[in-house]
């Protein structure tokens, strides 16, 4: 590329020095021309950020300066035979310049498409009009908003007042029924799974004897115990049928505790353990622990104090977990992006003080804005969306604990860090 078998390129020009001057001051004017433009229209791309399509200036940038490169060639060609060099410029300059055409031919109706400044003038006429047209329709809304609200404060009002004089006896006689219904099935299947239990391990027994008799089974149904993998399923089916065992029981369980919290008259009241009832509510809620895609997996840390046990009515008393706990689950969905990545938890820890036992349940998840806080316990008062939430769980919770038991139901909570509610519960029933 550099040889020198060439002759400069002046010996064309005979070096005749008014030719040569010609030739040497336009390349250089050229060349100065195409390196000043490229600079200008990268500061233009810069300075606005509007522009559309500002990568088309770059790549007009690119050649005009490889043109400039090319003009330099042949400034410096004059006196040093580098065609090969000026060749490989030029080259380089046709490749982006043809690239550059292409993309300008694609980008074309693209380009025609955008609005004159007549038209972006009409459109923002048109705008400002529909803002005007939409901020009378948000007004309007507004009103309407308030009235709408006035008229559901009174609705909630009513509806809580029907509430505690029909003492949810409609509620109660529903419940009892679908309890019953429930009842029905589940114990069927209940019964059945101790001789399913019984059935599952004779058959084992006898393909593990098979197994024994004949230790090379045919090919084919080789292949078919590789293929159902035979081993997992005989240890997998009693740890089943367990788990169905423990299923059935779990929805005994949950139906007993409906129909005593919505029949509160027939309710019993005697001593429990209260660690019993979070592990059982804990198990319920366990499925809603899991990651998902609306939080990640919730850890659960339990630091159990020696406790004794508690005059209580433990379903009534079950249910103030669960409501506790299924905020908590909702309140990790409602974390800000920001926070997503910190770990989920949810404590429990449990002590006694005087005659009182303390249970207390934190999270460390959106926390309860400031101010919301004086309306936590208000009956029908929710924050989460239309269809997802009742607004009575923590109400119910409060007049379980207050009324029902004497006790205290209080929280303390902390906006994007967590909330802390504290259930004090007398040990022993007082009359």
């Amino acid at each position: 590329m550099l040889s020198t078998i060439f002759i400069p390129h002046g010996h064309c020009y005979l070096w005749k020095t008014g030719l040569v001057a010609l030739h040497l001051i336009s390349d250089s004017l050229i060349t100065v021309a195409y390196f000043l433009i490229p600079m200008m229209l990268v500061y233009i791309v810069q300075k606005r950020d509007d522009v559309p399509f500002d990568w088309i200036f770059l790549c007009f940038g690119a050649f005009i300066v490889l043109c400039g490169f090319t003009h330099l060639a042949e400034v410096w060609t004059l006196w040093h035979p580098n065609y090969w060099v000026s060749g490989w410029l030029k080259a380089s300059t046709a490749a982006i310049s043809l690239g550059t055409a292409i993309l300008l031919f694609w980008l074309i109706p693209k380009l025609v498409a955008i609005p004159n400044v007549p038209k972006l003038e009409a459109l923002n006429i048109a705008l400002e009009k529909e803002i005007i047209e939409r901020k009378q329709i948000e007004t309007q809304l507004s009103l309407q908003t308030q009235h709408l609200e006035e008229t559901l404060l009174e609705l909630q009002r009513t509806q809580t007042q029907m509430i505690h004089a029909e003492k949810m006896s409609g509620l109660g006689q529903m419940v009892a029924g679908v309890a019953h219904e429930i009842n029905n099935p589940v114990s069927f299947v209940y019964s059945n799974l101790v001789p399913a239990r019984e059935y599952a391990r004779d058959f084992i027994e006898l393909l593990e004897l098979y197994q024994q008799e004949y230790p090379q089974p045919l090919p084919k149904i080789q292949e078919k115990i590789q293929e159902i993998d035979l081993d997992f399923i005989k240890e997998d089916f009693m740890k089943l049928l367990n788990s169905m065992e423990v299923g059935t029981e779990r929805i005994y369980k949950i139906v007993l505790s409906l129909r005593n919290f919505s029949r509160l008259d027939e309710a019993e009241f005697k001593e429990v353990d209260v660690h019993e009832g979070i592990d059982s509510t804990l198990m319920i809620l366990g499925n809603q622990l899991k990651a998902n895609s609306k939080h990640s997996e919730i850890q659960v840390i339990k630091e159990y104090g020696d406790i004794p046990d508690v005059e209580c009515y433990p379903s009534q008393l079950n249910q103030v977990f669960m409501n506790i706990l299924a905020n908590a689950i909702d309140a990790f969905e409602e974390k800000p992006e920001n926070q997503k990545d910190k770990h989920n938890q949810i404590i429990i820890y449990t002590r006694k003080t005087d005659n009182f036992v303390q249970i207390v349940i934190a999270d460390n998840a959106y926390g309860i804005p400031l101010e919301i806080h004086s309306k936590v316990f208000n009956p029908f008062f929710t924050t989460k969306q239309v269809g997802k939430g009742t607004g009575l769980g923590l109400s119910i919770s409060y007049e379980i604990i207050t009324d029902k038991h004497g006790g205290k139901l209080s929280f303390d909570s902390t906006p994007l860090q967590g909330t802390k509610f504290l259930i004090e519960i007398p040990i022993a029933h007082k009359e």
